[in-house]
């Protein structure tokens, strides 16, 4: 063979050997930044009434805005980059962040608002404690007002969270968001470790058997695309629990979705579970939302 089929041939490999190299990296690139290219994406929710039949605001005469929020739980990898620490306790960048307060939820909203160039929603005040917050355990008590017109990051309130969870207007009134099988759409007690649970709760089980929280949008989404509306982890609203459903006081804030600690009941999307807002737990964290 002449030297110039020789080139020829060698020049052939060469090109062959890189279109696979190149291949293989686009092939292996999504599943190794997938929390990259999924956290952080925001989907505008169309407002209106309460469609689903089950939801703790059906029926009531409620319209809510268009509004933006978050398609994923706020992952650790978010977190760093505008916090600087991980408080979690099962560490991993597509996993979502736990351990982290009410207070520290508001925190992350403005700290990441001034760091994306927008307005911040809240206005902290730690130099006082808030008179509306009647906690005999909740020793930071910051005074936390909203400005209604930033376009920075916020907490969900109550209603809207529930609102996104439940489809919008695309509301097929599941249980769970996204289906009437919590198997389907969340991590909860009796999935998230090494084998399948039955029973009743049972924590030193549930220890043994390795629970922890996983990756962002490992389950099902629901309506609007949203995904570990139910389960994963517990999140933070804005709101205070208690007997309304849009309380000025109290102790406790409400926390939606249940987690991969708690019972599955906890996982519907009705559910209205409660926390204080300096309290936080390896099941504890949160998703963001804007104003549309």
């Amino acid at each position: 063979m002449g030297d110039i089929a020789m080139r020829r041939l060698s020049m052939s490999f060469a090109l062959i050997a890189l279109a696979v190299a190149v291949s293989a990296c686009s092939q292996a690139s999504p599943a190794a930044t997938k929390d990259q290219a999924q956290a952080g994406q925001l989907i505008l929710v169309k407002g209106g009434t309460f469609k689903d039949t089950k939801s703790n605001f059906y029926g009531h005469s409620i319209a809510l805005p268009d509004y933006y929020i978050g398609q994923y739980e706020v992952t650790q990898r978010e977190w760093i980059e505008v916090m600087g620490g991980n408080p979690s306790q099962n560490k991993g960048s597509g996993l979502p962040v736990e351990m982290v307060s009410w207070y520290d939820a508001i925190e992350y909203c403005n700290k990441r608002s001034v760091k994306e160039g927008l307005t911040p929603y809240y206005t902290i005040d730690k130099s006082k404690k808030d008179p509306n917050n009647t906690s005999e355990h909740d020793t930071v008590k910051w005074i936390v007002t909203i400005n209604a017109e930033a376009n920075g990051y916020r907490l969900p309130t109550e209603a809207e969270w529930e609102y996104a969870a439940s489809g919008g207007q695309l509301s097929k009134s599941y249980t769970y968001s996204g289906s009437n099988a919590p198997d389907e759409v969340s991590w909860n007690w009796r999935n998230a470790g090494t084998k399948y649970l039955s029973g009743d709760w049972n924590w030193p089980l549930i220890e043994s058997n390795h629970n922890t929280t996983k990756p962002i949008g490992g389950k099902k989404p629901n309506e609007l695309g949203l995904y570990d509306m139910s389960g994963n982890i517990r999140e933070w609203s804005w709101n205070w629990y208690g007997d309304g459903l849009d309380n000025s006081s109290g102790a406790l804030r409400v926390v939606k979705g249940g987690g991969w600690l708690g019972d599955v009941v906890s996982n519907e999307v009705s559910y209205r579970g409660k926390f204080e807002a300096n309290g936080f737990g390896p099941d504890q964290g949160f998703r963001v939302s804007r104003n549309g």
